[in-house]
């Protein structure tokens, strides 16, 4: 061997050693530290959720993204990790971050890796001052666009996104402006209110069910409510409950009731039924009732602040179910409250609905969407209008499960459907097997609880 071809191997065998030692570093890396390194990004807590580590993080997003070196606010969010080969899970909350870190339903599936992250404007990932122009779903998106390009870095196999209800919502409008930061989107009970002011959720709340009369008795409860409305706001202000924002304790108790059936549907079953009030019921069995459906903690100061940025983006964008006040028209005095407008305060001024905003997200999942899997419930009236595949969408299903409510997935379908929608996660996510206790019968997409105190 001559003296190059023996200096070109000893380079070679030097070059070799070279990268399996950066190999056995990187891996021997922790990943909190790689965490760290990211900029822009804080280590706010770290903890454990059986054998994975968790993390809430602080990344710093620019409040406007067309000016992304201008003012920031620090947006929290959630890292469950399990290894950095495994799949990753966006789990976009479209809320608040939940309080524990826990796996959704195609993390567990994939037994993958899971980011959940806090909604834009919900406190504390809120700018100070607010300018609430920057609330869009087009701002949204760009924060977790951000997200995914700083962490791709560390997670490098394949990655799903996936949200229920509003968070749902929200993981199809990332897919919309930004279609390949994930290979493919989970949406569960994501309503799509492309044309605002149809009466779809009253039509669909007055034929909901195998049992009209059930709807009746619902009817009944709100007229019988009002009829003691006198009463009840007694009631509501001795437990210190405050209506600034509604401007009277009795718009909000109007709002309140027109909501009933609506929430009732939202998170109860066909059975619960036998529980509706009859004609002639007690105002104790009435406020039994209200408090278990709907929550007269909500509708008051307290209750609906949290929920300030959903109302701003309802009424700006997303669109909202128009209350059907059929039923109880002559008993109101307040008809057209139950509005956006009315859950927000004076201060945030309101922009013109911008009604192109739904339309063209409607218009990407028919004709440019792909990988998408969407779940809702037969009885859920958010599913009163729902997300629909077109002719241009590809790769894509849609499932409905039998009498499902607002906690419906993919363990609730029927078996043949459960089977394909399951079969699709694994091939999208890239893997052959999935754990056998992935799939939680009696688990919603979130937990029923975490998102019946969301509203959403």
């Amino acid at each position: 061997m001559n003296r190059l071809a023996r200096s070109l191997l000893a380079f070679g065998l030097a070059s070799a050693q070279v990268v399996a030692t950066a190999a056995v570093v990187s891996a021997a890396q922790d990943i909190k530290d790689r965490i760290a390194a990211i900029p822009g990004v804080r280590i706010i807590s770290e903890g454990t959720s059986g054998a994975a580590r968790t993390f809430v993080l602080g990344i710093q997003q620019p409040v406007d993204h067309r000016r992304p070196r201008g003012t920031k606010f620090e947006q929290r969010f959630s890292l469950l990790h399990k290894a950095e080969s495994k799949p990753m899970v966006l789990h976009t909350t479209g809320y608040n971050l939940p309080g524990t870190v826990s796996p959704s339903e195609p993390a567990r599936l994939v037994d993958g890796n899971q980011i959940s992250v806090e909604q834009r404007f919900f406190t504390p990932s809120r700018p100070e001052p607010a300018d609430w122009d920057d609330l869009n779903i087009w701002q949204a998106a760009g924060d977790h666009h951000r997200i995914v390009a700083a962490f791709k870095k560390i997670y490098g196999a394949r990655w799903l996104s996936t949200g229920a209800s509003k968070g749902g919502m929200t993981s199809i409008y990332h897919r919309r402006f930004f279609p390949r930061d994930v290979d493919a989107t989970i949406a569960y009970v994501a309503p799509n209110d492309v044309v605002n002011d149809r009466d779809v959720y009253g039509e669909f709340i007055r034929e909901v069910g195998n049992d009209p009369t059930c709807n009746r008795r619902l009817e009944g409860v709100q007229r019988q409510i009002l009829q003691h409305r006198d009463e009840i706001v007694s009631r509501l202000e001795a437990k210190g409950y405050t209506y600034e924002q509604f401007g009277s304790a009795h718009k909000a108790l109007e709002i309140l009731v027109l909501d009933t059936p609506f929430t009732f549907w939202q998170y109860g079953t066909q059975e619960q039924c036998a529980l509706v009030p009859g004609t002639g019921a007690s105002v104790d069995d009435l406020w039994t009732f209200i408090d278990k459906t709907v929550g007269w903690d909500f509708y008051n100061d307290a209750g609906v602040a949290p929920y300030t940025a959903y109302y701003y983006q309802a009424g700006t964008q997303l669109g909202w179910p128009e209350a059907d006040e059929s039923a109880v028209r002559d008993l109101l005095r307040h008809p057209g409250s139950s509005v956006p407008r009315s859950m927000v305060s004076p201060d945030i001024r309101f922009p013109r609905f911008d009604r192109s905003a739904m339309r063209d997200v409607d218009s990407w999942v028919r004709y440019q969407g792909s990988r998408l899997l969407f779940v809702n419930g037969q009885n859920d009236p958010w599913s009163a209008e729902p997300f629909q595949l077109g002719r241009g969408t590809r790769d894509s299903l849609s499932f409905t499960v039998p009498g499902g409510n607002h906690g419906s997935n993919i363990a609730k379908l029927p078996e043949k459907e459960r089977a394909a929608a399951t079969a699709a996660v694994l091939r999208w996510a890239g893997v052959s097997a999935a754990p056998v206790a992935a799939l939680a019968v009696d688990e919603g997409p979130d937990s029923l609880d975490a998102l019946r105190a969301r509203r959403g």
